[in-house]
């Protein structure tokens, strides 16, 4: 994973879609499906930790 989108690309290969609205929301939420993914073996280490540095990232920007 390279940007934001592949994150979102990610989610969505699982059924997850995150809109709310509001972009801080919308990211801490992310975040927690990401958490939810890698606790249920359902991504690797390499995808979850890649995902948490381009949503944390995000947040900083």
């Amino acid at each position: 994973m390279n940007n934001f989108y592949d994150v979102q690309r990610l989610l969505k290969q699982f059924g997850t879609i995150i809109y709310v609205g509001d972009r801080q929301i919308d990211l801490e939420l992310m975040e927690d499906e990401i958490r939810e993914l890698y606790k249920n073996n359902l991504i690797s280490n390499q995808q979850f930790q890649s995902g948490m540095l381009i949503l944390r990232s995000e947040k900083r920007n």
